[in-house]
This record gives structure tokens, C-alpha cells and sequence, in this order.
């Protein structure tokens, strides 16, 4: 017997009946409507994490430590529309904002999308599911050390850690 599997609203969507190519493939980031553009989102919460820039170099560390805001088990957002309200250093991503923020994961959608890159076999939009984030190792749930509340700035530095700005190598593996 196949397993069945549910597809997301978003993957619904992706590639209406008829359609030649998903929107992802064909829409600038610009002409996105605000569905298409938060569904590019694929939910792993990398970019939550607190992230430190040395002041010499430029370079960006990330860490095992989740914004205020964080929830570790949905990996999202606990107040998503009031966010920059609440963290006020939380970054709205923009078309501009995409194409130039160092830190976004290179697993992003949006710097993928930004970049000409297809999305990857694991994003929600192609396997329609969205625990496929997860399987892929892409995903911070399980992987978050605490919330920046619960950390003193001395401890970030030994939070630091390189995975969350790497390609996870179980996500460069085809789908099954």
C-alpha cells in the first residue's frame, strides 16, 4: 500500500491545473502576491536564530540561540504580525532585503528564488508537505539551545555554530 500524502494550500497552488511552470519559476519577487511571497517561506527557522557579526572582518556567526519570539516546536513566529513591533531589530524580508543580507541560509527560498535557483526537492511548495523540511535537516527543531531571554550575551559566543549558514548534506540528496 503507497502512503498517502497531504499537500499544503501553498503546494496546491504552486502549479495550478494547466499551468506550464510554478509561480516560483516565472514571477519576480516584485510581482509576488503576499500568498506567493510568505509561501516561499519554508518554515525551517534558520533565520531566527541570533546572529553575531564580528566588528573586524564583517563576517557573520550564527548561533544555536532563537529570537525571543521562537517557537522551537512549530518553528515559527509566536506573534509574526506584530514582530518588528516586539523584537525591533527583527528584518522584514523584502525583494531588496533578499538579494542583500549575508546571513539568509543558503537553503533560503527567498535567496534561492532571489538567485535564479530552483527551490529544492524538500521545500514545501515541491514535496507538498511540510515536515519534508524536517526530514531534510534542514529545519532548527530539536536544534535550538535556548531563547536569546534565557542567554547572557558573554554565553553567545559559545553558542556559535556553523551549521545553520551551511547546505545540510542530508538536503542535497534527491527525494526518495
Amino acid at each position: 500500500m503507497t502512503p498517502r500524502t497531504t499537500k499544503t494550500p501553498e503546494a496546491e497552488a504552486a502549479a495550478p491545473a494547466g499551468a506550464q511552470e510554478p509561480f516560483w519559476r516565472t514571477t519576480p519577487l516584485e510581482a509576488m502576491t503576499p500568498a506567493q511571497w510568505e509561501s516561499l517561506c519554508d518554515g525551517c527557522g534558520r533565520c531566527c536564530l541570533v546572529k553575531l557579526e564580528d566588528e573586524d572582518t564583517g563576517a557573520i556567526h550564527a548561533t544555536d540561540v532563537a529570537c525571543r519570539l521562537f517557537d522551537a516546536g512549530t518553528c515559527r513566529c509566536k506573534d509574526y504580525a506584530n514582530r518588528t513591533s516586539v523584537v525591533p531589530d527583527c528584518v522584514s524580508l523584502t525583494p531588496e532585503a533578499v538579494r542583500t543580507l549575508a546571513w539568509l541560509p543558503p537553503t533560503c527560498g527567498y535567496r534561492l528564488v532571489a538567485d535564479g535557483k530552483d527551490l529544492p526537492h524538500w521545500h514545501p511548495l515541491v514535496s507538498g508537505r511540510a515536515e519534508s523540511v524536517v526530514e531534510a535537516g534542514v529545519s532548527v527543531r530539536g536544534r535550538v539551545h535556548a531563547g536569546e531571554d534565557d542567554v547572557m550575551l558573554d554565553e553567545l559566543l559559545s553558542r556559535i555554530r556553523r551549521w545553520p549558514l551551511a547546505w545540510p548534506r542530508r538536503a542535497k540528496r534527491k527525494a526518495p
